[in-house]
């Protein structure tokens, strides 16, 4: 079994501070997770908020498995809960975005030099202001797809300018994939690539202490502990679902003989034929 890594970034959504702070909670639930599976982890950049909460993390999962358990994750999460900020007791809604890309190796990608534009800068913390003296954060420009990265979370230049590589890197890997699918067949997986970033796959509702993921249609009980980062049962069922052809079948019969997914996956193609 070889290693795998996967990066993955969360995104605040709708909600303000509210979406920060589920961005916050998501993070802790994969990082507590993945110290239950002992993956090695790594945060390659970070835009946190004054109220402990995050605009944007990416990080990194390293391990034999991690990407293959981990694979599933993408698409936005909704939570209902009473914010802590909320005075009269209403539940509100808010929404944080997952994607999850897998590492490159060595070979997979190749960039040339010259198309990246690189600039660095101070780096910013809660609220814009600068929290180092030092020109230590990086932004880079890959030219040819306009794909934008940065990283600010090291106090070295280099190893922030490193970071962010590795961020660039997984998602030019994922944009070639992703135009290789379409080519092959384009109306399915251009529903994918949409239903990765967009599609809402799981609500995370604390008044009824459930957590539902819609794609499998199923609810899962004590939130705090799936919080707390006890995801094996719902990943484990997810993923026996999701490899089950029979399964589905049943959930999304073909239409005109073609079987559009409204959901994100990395299927094996024999499955989903």
């Amino acid at each position: 079994m070889t290693n795998e890594t996967a990066i993955i970034e969360i995104r605040a959504g709708a909600g303000g501070e509210e979406a920060a702070l589920f961005a916050a909670a998501l993070y802790r639930m994969y990082s507590r997770y993945a110290q239950s599976q002992g993956w090695q982890q790594r945060v390659l950049d970070s835009k946190p908020t004054g109220l402990g909460g995050f605009k944007e993390i990416v990080f990194e999962l390293k391990n034999s498995d991690a990407f293959s358990k981990m694979q599933y994750e993408g698409g936005v999460h909704r939570v209902q809960r009473i914010p802590k900020t909320e005075k009269l007791g209403r539940v509100h809604t808010s929404t944080a975005s997952v994607a999850v890309l897998l590492k490159p190796k060595g070979t997979d990608v190749k960039i040339n030099p010259n198309d990246l534009k690189i600039d660095v800068f101070k780096s910013s913390g809660p609220g814009g202001q600068n929290v180092n003296k030092r020109m230590t954060a990086v932004r880079i420009t890959h030219l040819p797809t306009g794909l934008v990265v940065a990283s600010q979370t090291e106090r070295d230049l280099q190893q922030n300018k490193e970071n962010a590589m590795s961020i660039l890197e997984a998602r030019i890997l994922e944009k070639k994939q992703l135009e290789e699918e379409e080519k092959i067949s384009g109306e399915r997986n251009a529903q994918i690539k949409w239903a990765k970033r967009a599609e809402k796959i799981r609500t995370y509702n604390f008044p009824q202490d459930r957590v539902t993921d819609h794609r499998i249609k199923k609810s899962f009980y004590n939130i705090e502990a799936i919080m707390d980062g006890k995801l094996e049962p719902l990943i484990k069922k997810l993923t026996q679902f999701l490899l089950c052809p029979e399964c589905i079948e049943r959930q999304w019969p073909k239409q005109n003989g073609r079987r559009i997914l409204p959901i994100s996956t990395n299927y094996s193609r024999k499955n989903i034929s």
